[in-house]
Parts: C-alpha cells; structure tokens; sequence
C-alpha cells in the first residue's frame, strides 16, 4: 500500500485561505458601517444645526420684529464644526384687514454645512430648513 504525502499541507492551506479571506471582508465590512456612521452622525448634527439657526431666526423675527437678509450664526460644542450656520430672512407686509392690523410674513431658511465644499472633508454634511412665521404689526 503506497501512502500519498502532501494532502494534510492542501487542506491546511485551503482553510488559512477561507480564514485570510473571512478576515478581509470583516474588515472592509468594518471599515464601511464606521464610514456610514460617521456621516449619519454628521447629517444629524447638521440638521440640529440648520434647526438652532431656523430657530434663532424665529425668535428674531417674531419677538424683536427684527428680520436680517442674511446672517451667520456662531454655534459651540458638538455643533461647533457648523459653526457658519448661514439664517436668511425675507419680510412682506401685508395691508390693513378689516380688525385695522396689519400682517407680516417672515420666510425665514437656515443653512448648515460642516465644510466649504464636499470635496473638502469626506465626512461632509448639509443640511438646509426654512419655516414660514406670521406676525400681526399691531
């Protein structure tokens, strides 16, 4: 009976090839949910930014009366990386109605980016929101 050598070397080298490849598609699975992650994170940090400035807008117009064409609003913590939230503002006004008031409306939008261009940073976000408020001059 003749023993044939090699063939515990072909199954050992089967099964390190099965690990190594197992191994390689954890990794790139790995390296893709973190890279999802990280920009989910991103989107919804731009999105309370967008909703900070929407709101600072808000509390000017409605308030203060006070309606600028453009601003830039300073934010801080977590959110600092949106630090150039953009609040923009349009104001109509409309006629007296017949109680003697007169209405004006505010469109207001806010624009949240953590970087000039997506280009710029891989984990880029922009989030934009707009809100229309009314506000009775009298």
């Amino acid at each position: 009976m003749r023993h044939e050598k090699g063939f515990s070397l072909i199954a050992a080298m089967f099964v390190m090839i099965v690990v190594a490849l197992a191994v390689v598609a954890m990794a790139r699975l790995s390296v893709n949910t973190s890279g999802t992650l990280s920009l989910a994170i991103q989107q919804a940090r731009a999105y309370q930014a967008a909703r900070a400035g929407l709101e600072w807008g808000i509390r000017q117009a409605v308030k203060d009366g006070f309606c600028m064409p453009s601003t830039s609003v300073a934010l801080d913590g977590d959110l600092s990386d949106f630090s150039g939230v953009v609040v923009s503002c349009k104001q109509v006004k409309y006629p007296e109605r017949e109680n003697g008031k007169t209405l004006t409306l505010h469109t207001l939008s806010a624009v949240a980016q953590n970087a000039a261009s997506p280009s710029v940073r891989s984990d880029y976000a922009y989030r934009k929101l707009e809100a229309r408020v009314e506000r009775d001059a009298n």
